[in-house]
């Protein structure tokens, strides 16, 4: 076969868009994207880009690194390439990286990276046998940059790098090279050949670990190294090594241990932080506790020390740190973007069973970094981005310490405040302002795990606090909100009125005060902080509403553009917190025209109006009728932002070509409207009958979306209109039903699971609705107790979708008996288990009270399961008084019909259940 050569024609026009591509215009560069974008379609593009980097010696170097870099952006169109093409490619990227020109080597380098983890190397062996060949290169720029791309390759693939190629393992030779070269006379071969290793620790590689002692004994040689870098990846190894295979590093511990202190305290920040991390590994394996524990009077007090700021967050920190800077505008890079994921239905679980209570919004998270999206960052798995999103600087020594010490607190609780009380005093009480923000972090950072043991001294601490919110310095103000907000359940306790006046209103006048100082970051501590206040107080926020909703007022008036989204969360977390205490038409008075201000000013395109719809969703559920004068342009501007979002939606599918638009508009949308139903329900009649295009149109239209989050919002307006006005859904019906029956899935993908969750919610609602045996839900119940039946029943479904099933199932149960009681036997047990942890509340009751329905029908159903039964029963506290007549009339009826058979059943239950059922029901 002839090799590939290039037309001239074809690479006059890559060259020339090359060329144009180094111009500013901004027009011109949108050409030249779409006109790459273009190139992309033709199959020998790839081979174009690696000839200008590879053989055009007379263009500028910058023209052929240019190729180099958009050939590494495509690296993917080899697979799809002619055979001669691939070739090609693959042979000239290697030339390049022999280039004599540095630049051209290093975007040969890129480009192998990125092709050897497309092709894979067992497609590529050539590549990797040149890379280590160039090993031994006496050119020692060759050597590195073979030895820097092979560093790239172990870190981004290392299961690709670990295979079998013809009968041998690469690795098998390659791991023995890089222990030999980690004694390299250059320090960055050494550092290389660290590196290299360390990254097939956590795959379990067994060409490293037929190596181990060999390569722990590396680590340790190199444990003194003069070259930071080497001593960094050194660090970063043993970490891996705690995390994959602790038990080669428990005999050498008290060495390992001794080294990682000393590291923690490098000059070096990169070594202490790689060293910081070992300590943060090391407490999150719950099965090392006891090996930690020793070391604890060790380990608390040297992480303490990291936590005081250095010079270089000084530096970072310039303008957040010194002045009064509320009047400057934000930089638009400052504000991260926002994921927006839509409400989706849960139950509260007993103590016994884990969950109680919403996840809590997101807020400033641990050490003062933003999390937005609470959804998909779960505080406690201490994973490292939940803490590298401070405003200003990156994951950093002072976060993973504070990360690390957090998870102390919570593996050794009281045994970790004994060993830093008395360091801790010293820093709260220190003349130097560092060290007393540091030990208002620490403080803030034990607030979980060691809430027992510091309670005893929260009446000294509380004060204190509140008192250094007058601290002139900006950053010791801003920590203190966030450590106040660690502490508010405790402030917030309806202990006594003594309390109260101590604790909670102090606590709470502070954080207001700091919602509107004149600091930007401590504006968003204290607004964060004051809205986990919110959350935790609840109700006993009611009395001091007023002059909260004037201080937030204030804000928005204030206010630049990033802690704008942080108020409008504060604002949403007090409507859901006070609820309808908000009704009060001078608070709706004082709250009304700033929103209404915001609301006009925003487009409808507008990223901001987004956070915006989302606070205005909590306050019309709580502001309930009093909102109905601001509803006609609310519920109008929400209709008309469905309907274009699915316009937009529709142009998008049919021309996949254009980006895929923005769910969020939509998925908020139809949350506010869902807001707007729970907080006004019928007098919505007259917007809804009148609403163009029609909304029940529109929300079929919904109900099909390919996005999950769009259709779980979707469904949850289904179940608010049918709770709050089924008389304007029931027309709609057919359509919808039809949507709902094919998302009720057994086995949703991951991402579909709160969709599924809304829909089998929602059948619940509706069934109710329609009333009992309802001729047109009649055709519906079949094919939705064949769903539902097989997801309570799947061992692996979501527990959430589990109860949302039963409690539907009932429901259907309550209104079609005759249709649902033949199937009782088939899922009774599943049934009782998947309820009886939840609290009781309205749901729930009429689900049991569709369950005793069903048993009434067809009681030999429940025989098998009649031990699940009786245990769900005990569970209740407070049954209604109809729920609890029928578990009597139920229980009386088996015990008569056959008293011996029932006595001898009753005797096997657990002593628990029969001694309640004997207390409550005198069977």
């Amino acid at each position: 076969m002839a090799p590939w050569t290039p037309q001239p024609a074809g690479l006059q026009e890559i060259l020339q868009t090359i060329h144009e591509s180094t111009t500013t215009s901004a027009t011109v560069q949108r050409n030249i994207t779409e006109k790459l974008n273009h190139f992309t379609r033709a199959p020998e593009y790839v081979a174009y880009l690696a000839y200008i980097l590879s053989a055009m010696t007379q263009e500028e170097d910058r023209i052929r690194t240019i190729a180099g870099y958009l050939l590494k952006n495509n690296a993917r169109l080899i697979l799809s390439a002619p055979v001669d093409v691939a070739e090609f490619v693959k042979s000239a990227v290697l030339t390049a990286f022999n280039d004599t020109s540095i630049m051209i080597r290093n975007a040969a380098s890129q480009d192998i990276v990125a092709f050897l983890g497309v092709l894979e190397p067992r497609n590529w062996p050539e590549c990797l046998q040149h890379l280590v060949l160039a090993l031994d290169s006496p050119d020692f720029d060759l050597q590195e940059a073979a030895f820097n791309a092979l560093e790239k390759a172990c870190e981004d693939y290392p299961r690709k790098m670990d295979v079998d190629i013809n009968g041998t393992r690469p690795l098998d030779f390659m791991i023995p090279k890089f222990l030999t070269l980690s004694e390299h006379p250059s320090a960055k071969m050494r550092s290389h050949a660290v590196a290299c290793l360390s990254y097939f620790v956590p795959i379990n590689c067994q060409s490293l670990f037929v190596h181990i002692d060999a390569f722990i004994a590396c680590l340790f040689k190199r444990a003194s190294d003069d070259e930071p870098s080497v001593r960094r990846h050194v660090c970063q190894a043993l970490v891996l090594l705690l995390a994959a295979r602790p038990e080669k590093l428990m005999p050498e511990m008290s060495n390992v241990a001794q080294y990682m202190l000393y590291s923690t305290k490098d000059k070096n920040e990169n070594v202490a932080l790689e060293a910081c991390e070992f300590w943060l590994t090391f407490a999150e394996d719950q099965e090392l506790a006891p090996y930690l524990h020793p070391l604890l009077d060790q380990v608390a007090p040297t992480l303490l020390d990291c936590m005081v700021y250095g010079e270089d967050d000084l530096l970072w920190l310039d303008g957040d740190a010194e002045e009064d800077n509320a009047a400057v505008p934000d930089k638009e890079t400052d504000i991260k973007p926002r994921h927006y994921g839509g409400k989706s239905h849960g139950f509260e679980r007993d103590a016994n069973g884990a969950e109680t209570s919403e996840p809590s919004k997101p807020r400033i998270g641990a050490y003062g970094q933003e999390l937005l999206d609470s959804d998909e960052e779960d505080y406690d798995e201490f994973d490292d981005d939940d803490f590298a999103d401070e405003m200003t600087t990156e994951w950093n020594l002072r976060k993973c310490a504070a990360a690390a010490l957090d998870v102390l607190a919570v593996r050794f609780s009281g045994d970790l405040l004994k060993v830093l009380l008395g360091p801790l005093k010293e820093k709260l009480w220190s003349n130097d302002w560092l060290q007393r923000e540091s030990g208002i972090l620490a403080l803030g950072a034990m607030a979980e795990g060691c809430i027992e043991a510091i309670e005893p001294h929260l009446p000294t601490l509380v004060p204190y606090l509140i008192n250094t919110l007058n601290d002139s310095k900006p950053l010791v103000r801003s920590i203190t909100c966030w450590t106040l907000g660690r502490y508010a359940s405790w402030c917030t306790q309806p202990r006594s009125e003594e309390h109260k006046n101590q604790y909670f209103i102090p606590t709470m006048e502070g954080l207001l005060r700091m919602v509107l100082d004149n600091n930007k970051r401590v504006q968003e501590a204290g607004c964060s902080a004051f809205a986990t206040l919110e959350e935790d107080a609840g109700d006993e926020l009611a009395p001091y509403l007023e002059p909260v909703l004037r201080n937030l007022v204030v804000a928005f008036e204030k206010y630049q553009h990033k802690n704008m989204l942080i108020l409008y969360d504060a604002v949403g977390t007090l409507a859901d917190a006070v609820g309808r205490s908000l009704q009060n038409s001078l608070y709706v008075d004082i709250l009304m025209p700033p929103l209404t201000g915001r609301w006009a000013k925003l487009k409808d395109d507008d990223d901001d109006l987004i956070p915006l719809l989302e606070c205005l969703a909590s306050v019309t559920i709580a502001m309930g009728p009093a909102f109905l004068p601001y509803a006609g342009p609310v519920f109008e501007r929400c209709n008309n932002i469905i309907h274009s979002s699915l316009l937009q939606y529709q142009q998008y599918q049919q021309n996949p070509e254009l980006d895929e638009p923005d769910k969020s508009f939509l998925v908020v949308a139809l949350d506010l409207l869902s807001g707007l139903i729970q907080g006004l329900g019928m007098a919505l009649e007259p917007l809804i009958a009148n609403s163009q295009p029609n909304l029940l149109s529109l929300l079929t239209v919904c109900l099909k979306h390919p996005q999950a989050p769009v259709r779980q919002s979707a469904y949850a307006l289904v179940g608010d209109l049918a709770m709050s006005c089924f008389a304007l859904l029931r027309p709609a019906m057919p359509g919808i039903m039809q949507e709902l029956i094919l998302q009720l899935d057994p086995e949703p993908k991951f991402e579909f699971v709160s969709a599924s969750n809304n829909a089998a919610w929602s059948v619940g609602e509706v069934a109710l609705r329609y009333g009992r045996d309802d001729l047109e839900f009649q055709q519906w119940v079949n094919p939705l107790i064949s769903r539902l039946i097989p997801i309570l029943l799947h061992p692996k479904a979501p527990r959430s979708l589990h109860e949302n099933a039963a409690v539907s199932i009932g429901r259907i149960g309550l209104m079609h008996p005759t249709l649902v009681a033949p199937h009782l036997p088939e899922f009774s047990q599943a049934w009782c288990q998947a309820l009886y942890e939840i609290r009781d509340n309205e749901e729930k009751d009429s689900a049991f009270r569709g369950l005793c329905t069903l048993v009434q029908t067809n009681p030999a159903g429940i025989a098998k399961s009649l031990l699940w039964f009786c245990n769900s029963i005990i569970r209740w506290n407070q049954p209604s008084g109809e729920l609890n007549q029928m578990f009597q009339t139920l229980l009386t009826g088996f015990k008569q019909h056959d008293e011996a058979g029932w006595a001898a059943q009753v005797a096997t239950f657990p002593p628990i259940i029969q001694e309640r059922l004997a207390a409550r029901y005198g069977v």
